[in-house]
């Protein structure tokens, strides 16, 4: 796989079992990626380790005065310098590639499992740590899936260095080998520590991210109740927490980088020690001591490896461990479905509600319960939490249909939409029917002082359509994004449009003509509004109110207004008292409206 390449085609299905087996599938599924990088590593790093042998051998060439081996010794640097360069140069680009191709197969797979979990994933992992995970977390498993090949590299070349340092010259090579080992695993036992500090650092990380994910997200509110240094100063002390646990994790890592520096360091001195003392007795020669100096010098490039690999591992396994969690979260009801894909057609039931959305016309269903409207607009989706309670269009039940043919069928707006950055043409640039215009859908959902003010906020364009919304569109007003929002739900006409409190926002004057354009542009189509607005029942074909998770009436906006006080106390906003004392003026009135009706007979 190269970069290239990208996206997968198919990511995979990942073992989300735990941490440790999700990097072990990585590493896996990248196997070709990782051998050619084993393979340019070995190149590289053996070919820096001959280097002191080359060097031995020129020095003693140069004491015995031998000009031809010398030529030769020369000829030997020449071919390591060129393997050390050859090796180095692709030995970084298979590591990159490895190192992006593994983070974007994580990315894909988070991507894919947020597509498949909907809304119902921020309901089981906070936002703040979806992002974490598929930003930061992402780079720390990369990282580590890449380093295993070049720390295999690295640990080949010393177990190589050392058996030949046994055969070159047995009395040093034996302490060589004894004390690498030594120096490469006096590390271990500070690396549960090391790896407790990081995993407590990334916890308080998570917090402060969700935090700050949290407070972008309702600056507004903030500002309209003055909360803002409240929550600066919240956020002011988890950062703080997260700085004094980095700096505690980065002392324990300082630690290990000393011993790494110290404990070659040691070795090495040992070694000249009594290679100075062999010399003087005549056991070995200048140049073999040279070539033992020099060797140990260069291993501690491989020897680097280890502490990188001990510390990419720390770094990502709790990164693996949260991503693997993310991944392990499964639909209530499976994603590829139970029947053929189809889209179906037919009136929209709900078996809990009782709810009935006749086929082609306009249904507003009120609810005083927000949070249950919602939850009732995601189950007539199809995205229902609950298994054994899916809704059913034309008798088909949405949780047996393959996940694209539910979404198909049904597309459910959200009561709070939201609008990605980039041009409106690539905003209204979705899955669509093709019947229903881009110019039709923004009259509709009446966005022309929205098209004015992208056109204002814009520095290059005058077609609207090619002007710029900002992240989440927050140049917009909240009146604004929600109408853009909508025309982005009409122009895909669907079998069955879903809207929950679509013109919560807007003023009345545009909300009445946002009415007329849905019934005018819907017209036909099966549609159902969760609203509580006047303007919006009063245009609804037929309206039902659920209460207490069930229908409770059914009519139209003017008859259940007189007829059902429950009704008219969530559209009129009516208190208890206001219901009671309307009650009993009712019931006052009833008996002199008899009297009346007899005296006129």
């Amino acid at each position: 796989m190269q970069i290239q390449d990208l996206p997968y085609s198919d990511p995979g299905v990942p073992d989300a079992r735990s941490g440790p087996r999700f990097l072990w599938w990585l590493w896996r599924n990248q196997l070709g990626g990782q051998l050619k990088s084993l393979a340019w590593g070995l190149l590289h790093f053996v070919a820096v380790s001959a280097l002191p042998f080359c060097v031995g051998l020129a020095v003693q060439a140069v004491v015995d005065r031998s000009g031809t081996r010398l030529a030769l010794t020369g000829g030997l640097m020449l071919l390591c310098g060129t393997g050390i360069a050859v090796g180095d140069t692709f030995l970084h680009r298979t590591a990159v590639t490895n190192w992006i191709t593994a983070a974007a197969r994580v990315q894909q797979l988070l991507a894919r499992k947020a597509a498949q979990l909907g809304s119902g994933l921020t309901r089981r992992v906070a936002a703040g740590e979806v992002v974490a995970v598929s930003t930061g977390d992402v780079e720390k498993i990369g990282w580590f899936v890449e380093a295993v090949s070049r720390f295999t590299a690295a640990a080949l070349t010393v177990v190589v260095v050392c058996v030949g340092l046994v055969v070159y010259q047995p009395a040093l090579g034996v302490d060589v080998a004894v004390g690498l080992p030594v120096v490469a695993l006096a590390v271990l036992p500070l690396l549960p520590r090391a790896t407790r500090r990081a995993d407590v650092q990334r916890e308080k990380a998570g917090r402060a991210t969700e935090l700050a994910s949290d407070t972008v997200a309702g600056l507004r509110v903030l500002r309209g109740i003055g909360g803002e240094q409240l929550f600066l100063d919240r956020y002011r002390r988890a950062s703080q927490e997260v700085r004094h646990a980095a700096v505690r994790s980065a002392r324990m890592w300082s630690l290990i980088s000393a011993l790494q520096v110290l404990l070659p360091g040691l070795l090495l001195i040992a070694v000249v020690w009594h290679g100075i003392h062999l010399a003087r007795q005549g056991r070995i020669t200048v140049g073999e001591l040279v070539t033992v100096y020099s060797a140990i010098m260069v291993l501690n490039y491989p020897l680097r490896h280890f502490e990188e690999i001990a510390m990419a591992y720390s770094f990502s396994r709790p990164s693996a461990k949260r991503a693997a969690r993310v991944l392990s979260l499964e639909r209530s009801n499976a994603t590829e479905g139970t029947r053929e894909a189809e889209v179906p057609g037919g009136d929209l039931y709900d078996p809990g509600t009782g709810l009935l959305v006749p086929a082609g016309r306009l249904t507003a269903v009120v609810c005083g319960d927000p949070d249950a409207a919602g939850r009732l607009a995601e189950r007539l989706g199809g995205h229902s939490t609950e298994p054994g309670r899916s809704a059913l269009l034309g008798g088909v039940a949405l949780d047996e249909l393959p996940l694209d043919s539910a979404r198909t069928a049904v597309l459910v707006q959200d009561k709070d939409p939201v609008l990605l950055s980039g041009t409106l043409r690539e905003l209204l640039d979705v899955p669509a029917s093709g019947v229903v215009r881009a110019a039709d859908a923004l009259a509709a959902a009446q966005c022309d002082d929205v098209l004015d003010a992208l056109v204002q906020g814009s520095l290059d364009a005058t077609d609207p359509m090619d002007a710029r919304i900002t992240e989440r569109g927050r140049s917009l007003s909240g009146g604004q994004r929600q109408r853009l929002a909508l025309a982005r739900s009409l122009i895909t006409d669907p079998e069955v449009l879903v809207l929950d409190e679509p013109t919560s926002a807007v003023d009345s004057h545009t909300e009445a003509r946002i009415a007329d354009g849905l019934h005018r542009l819907r017209s036909g189509r099966t549609t159902v509004v969760f609203t509580s607005s006047p303007l919006l029942l009063d245009r609804a074909d037929r309206v039902a109110l659920v209460h207490e998770g069930e229908v409770v009436a059914v009519g139209v906006h003017r008859e259940l207004i007189d007829s059902e006080p429950r009704y008219r106390a969530v559209v009129t906003r009516e208190t208890d008292d206001e219901l009671a004392t309307a009650d009993e003026g009712a019931l006052v009135g009833a008996p002199q409206e008899r009297k009346e009706i007899e005296e006129s007979a």
